[in-house]
């Protein structure tokens, strides 16, 4: 990675994921030499939430001060405001069944994204539109902080930010 300087692709897809373990397996054989992560979906709060939790996470890493290992691990935590993996895991996981899909591309070749295509069923940036009503329930978040924050996506940058603040 290059300080200051990244090639971040964010995207949506809404995929029936019959055998996970073979989707992790080729989305790593497309990914060898980037970092590219799937989450999902629902627990994102829109396109800037996903990448205000993508650059924080990538200057969590040049600080040294990355909880996780892995700079994908590491997207997962910020996204979902938490500090423990398996929380973020429990949160923005994905799973076998249908799901809708956030993939995250950071410092990869621009053609990701349509090899991603190959492998997932439906691509659509409205994937990413936040649902507030799930959104609240996933992260218990009260009517006082949305209307205090101004709206869904606000409430999640903040808390992405705080976690940066804590560590």
């Amino acid at each position: 990675m290059k300080s200051n300087e990244y090639n971040i692709q964010i995207t949506g897809f809404t995929h029936n994921i019959k055998d996970f373990r073979g989707l992790i397996n080729k989305t790593n054989e497309i990914s060898k030499d980037c970092t590219l992560q799937l989450l999902n979906a629902d627990g994102i709060a829109g396109y800037e939430h996903i990448l205000h939790a993508t650059v924080h996470a990538i200057k969590a890493f040049e600080r040294g001060e990355n909880i996780a290992k892995d700079l994908g691990l590491e997207i997962c935590l910020r996204a979902s405001a938490q500090r423990q993996i398996s929380k973020a895991l429990d949160i923005l996981g994905i799973n076998e069944g249908e799901m809708n899909i956030c993939a995250v591309a950071v410092d990869c070749r621009e053609d990701i994204i349509i090899k991603l295509e190959s492998l997932l069923d439906k691509r659509g940036n409205n994937i990413l539109e936040s649902n507030e009503k799930i959104l609240k329930k996933i992260y218990d978040i009260s009517d006082e902080e949305l209307k205090t924050s101004g709206n869904i996506e606000n409430v999640m940058i903040e808390r992405t930010s705080l976690l940066i603040l804590e560590a």
